[in-house]
């Protein structure tokens, strides 16, 4: 309501001041000092407006690349993504799974413990070819997640463990007697002094 008759207020104003403003021309100039007015006005707000659409589009290309990265990672790049473990086939695997890689965790903690005065490269060479053992297991589960229902594949996995394991006792037994002869010719040489 108060704009309807502001509008005809203004607009009274105008038809009793009719000559006034017929006659009157504006200063010289007053044309281009109302346009460059306008144009910094103008440019001012559309650089505000202009701003969002362009965080928008790089707020979604960058929800599109880090989706996109994600979705790469998760079928293409995690490790284990080409592999399968027993755990996965059933569960009475899992247990199976769960014993045997608790008891060659054990022993190879126990294979790091152990000091071996000797020759530190021995034991760089041990733990490199537990890493081969490894590879060759990650091998298996490779083939397990092509054929999941192959039981001599599970078998092969079950005997690798009991492989793996039978071989860490082995090094554990012998490095166990060699630092005992060398613990206990330590002390016949001390007796004997």
């Amino acid at each position: 309501m108060k704009y309807i008759s502001a509008m005809k207020n203004i607009e009274d104003i105008i038809r009793k001041n009719k000559d006034f403003f017929d006659g009157a021309e504006p200063s010289e100039g007053h044309f281009e000092r109302f346009n460059r007015r306008l144009e910094i006005r103008f440019h001012s707000v559309a650089t505000r407006r202009s701003i969002v659409p362009y965080l928008l589009k790089a707020a979604v290309v960058t929800l599109l690349v880090t989706l996109s990265s994600l979705w790469t990672w998760d079928h293409f790049l995690r490790p284990g993504s080409s592999r399968m473990a027993l755990g996965d086939v059933s569960p009475q695997y899992k247990e199976v799974e769960s014993y045997y890689m608790h008891q060659v965790n054990m022993m190879q903690s126990e294979l790091t413990s152990i000091n071996i005065d000797n020759s530190p490269e021995q034991k760089t060479i041990l733990l490199q070819e537990m890493k081969s053992m490894d590879s060759v297991y990650v091998q298996l589960q490779k083939e397990l997640k092509a054929n999941p229902n192959d039981e001599r594949i599970i078998n092969a996995m079950i005997v690798h463990y009991q492989t793996k394991l039978e071989v860490l006792t082995f090094i554990l037994d012998q490095l166990k007697t060699i630092s005992n002869d060398v613990h206990n010719s330590g002390e016949n040489e001390k007796t004997n002094l």
